[in-house]
């Protein structure tokens, strides 16, 4: 074998004998209680159709007592990964740091999600690649078709096996004891409501209908999912194999419906194209180099200290502490001992030790026969769904809010048109004056005569100075200044501005006293737009 083969399988799945959920085993003695109920936490608010839930929802559906709902939710608020609104708790983008984590160090995405990508535009079929999960199957990539009838699916979703193209696929590579999980699921739960991504089983089918497709999957190298899920929805999936193992690595699947293919139809016109689009990518996964180990957060463990000092039995450091051994794993540290994470985060070996005992109970870790550690497919079950569809306006806007609170001012977000000649606001956040700067979202300006056009544009003077300010061009009294807010690869795609009546502020004090918060308001955006932006397509509106 090449010395540059990649390796991807073992740290791609995590069978059903592999892990177990916490509500299925007896927490381990020196488990960190606090971790566990934070996990809950944000799984139940992941559950939730839009990532929100009160906080006495949380309280019903953790049972945890309030008050350490309280702490809990306030600990991942410091972290950024929730936010408190009210009696509200919301996941953040910040988060998906967690879902990123896992998503570098399986290195698939990044080797793959291009091809996905152009199959997606050959076939204009929506085209989806996943890991295997236990006894069920985790997307990783999705490249949807944007159409009235389109797929709902996010990355990070658990579908149970049975019910999918890929799930016979990854069932060949089972063990006794990964059926018998299965078939325990089964009867526990017909409903399938271990899955809310799916819609509850109606007619469950016997489990000699899965062992044959599997069966057959083993045979024909492929498998098709002939409306399983729902009624119309069909799909075919091909193996995406490990070149050094010869394992499944992940499937990749041409998901359809029938009003445009039957099942058959995708076995006789798209499986061919999609194998050669299989073929390619597993050349892709034999000849990539090896990647260099970028470095880990640095600075974690003294990060959570200085909180817990300043904020008492208030937060909660041990959760900040397990959930930080997450983020040591990533690009090149896709397998990692227990020395290295103690090292990567800066907590003490013991420490580290105990989250990595509490991470595995969690079937977020699995540890490997050569005393490492890797991360498994359901840390994206930690807010990575809701939140892989989140769009710019959304990510900006709980921060415009801030920022206006803090300015008194009024303060929007546009983005240019395709034209290149007007602008668009796709964001705002009103302050509290009689007279004060008023747009209606989806409004569209002359971009030459405002700040937010000035800087999509980027004129050099505008460019070099970094923002701009308009003095009462595109209405008498009207003042603004903007400034540019990038991508995680540095392009401008959207602009901010604070927007205000010429008599309360000079020129100079925008400059002085309206620039600063803006461009820190800017920043705070950029980092959420860095983090969600990683392994997900942000939608500019």
């Amino acid at each position: 074998m090449p010395a540059h083969t990649t390796h991807v399988t073992q740290a791609a799945a995590v069978t059903p004998a592999e892990a177990v959920a916490p509500a299925e085993a007896v927490a381990p003695a020196e488990a960190v209680a606090p971790l566990l109920r934070g996990i809950a936490v944000l799984r139940r608010l992941t559950e939730a159709s839009d990532g929100t839930l009160s906080l006495s929802a949380l309280e019903k559906t953790t049972g945890l007592a309030r008050s350490t709902v309280d702490r809990l939710t306030g600990t991942l608020a410091r972290m950024g990964y929730v936010r408190l609104d009210g009696r509200d708790v919301t996941l953040a983008p910040r988060l998906m740091e967690l879902g990123n984590a896992y998503l570098a160090a399986l290195r698939l995405p990044d080797l793959l999600s291009a091809r996905a990508d152009a199959l997606a535009d050959e076939l204009d079929e929506s085209v989806s690649l996943a890991v295997g999960d236990r006894d069920g199957i985790r997307f990783i990539h999705q490249a949807t078709r944007r159409r009235a009838m389109s797929l709902s699916f996010r990355i990070g979703d658990l579908l149970p096996a049975e019910r999918t193209a890929p799930g016979p696929l990854f069932a060949t590579e089972w063990t006794a004891p990964d059926w018998d999980h299965w078939r325990q699921r089964r009867t526990t739960d017909p409903q399938d409501h271990a899955f809310p991504a799916v819609p509850p089983r109606q007619n469950p089918t016997p489990d000699e209908d899965f062992t044959l497709r599997t069966s057959a999957a083993a045979t024909d190298d492929y498998a098709l999912d002939d409306q399983l899920i729902e009624p119309g929805l069909v799909a075919v999936s091909v193996p995406v194999r490990d070149p050094g193992t010869g394992r499944l690595a992940c499937v990749a699947s041409v998901v359809s419906h029938t009003s445009r293919h039957t099942a058959p139809e995708l076995r006789t016109a798209l499986l061919p194209r999609l194998r050669a689009a299989v073929t390619a990518m597993e050349d892709d996964l034999r000849t990539s180099s090896p990647p260099a180990p970028g470095p880990p957060r640095a600075g974690l463990a003294t990060w959570t200290g200085a909180s817990k000092q300043e904020l008492g039995r208030e937060f909660v450091e041990s959760l900040a502490r397990g959930l930080t051994v997450l983020t040591a794993f990533g690009e090149g540290r896709s397998a990692l001992t227990l020395t290295q994470v103690a090292k990567a985060t800066g907590l003490a070996r013991a420490t580290a030790r105990r989250a990595l005992i509490t991470l595995t109970h969690a079937g977020l870790v699995t540890p490997a026969p050569d005393a490492t550690f890797t991360l498994t497919p359901r840390v994206l079950s930690l807010g990575f769904p809701p939140l892989s569809r989140t769009s710019l306006p959304e990510i900006a806007q709980p921060h415009l809010t801030a920022l206006a609170d803090r300015v008194h001012e009024s303060t929007s977000l546009a983005v240019l048109s395709a034209s290149g000649d007007e602008i668009q606001y796709t964001a705002r956040a009103s302050a509290p004056h009689v007279l004060s700067a008023r747009v209606t979202l989806g409004t569209r300006l002359p971009a030459q005569s405002t700040a937010l056009g000035r800087v999509l544009l980027a004129s050099p003077d505008t460019r070099a100075r970094g923002y701009a300010l308009v003095d009462e061009e595109l209405e008498a009294g009207l003042r603004a200044v903007a400034v540019p807010v990038r991508d995680r690869t540095g392009a401008v795609v959207a602009a901010l501005n604070v927007a205000m009546h010429a008599a309360r502020r000079t020129t100079a004090a925008c400059e002085t006293e309206i620039l600063p918060e803006l461009s820190r308001t800017a920043g705070d955006i950029e980092a959420d737009l860095r983090v969600a932006g990683r392994f997900v397509h942000v939608p500019p509106t």
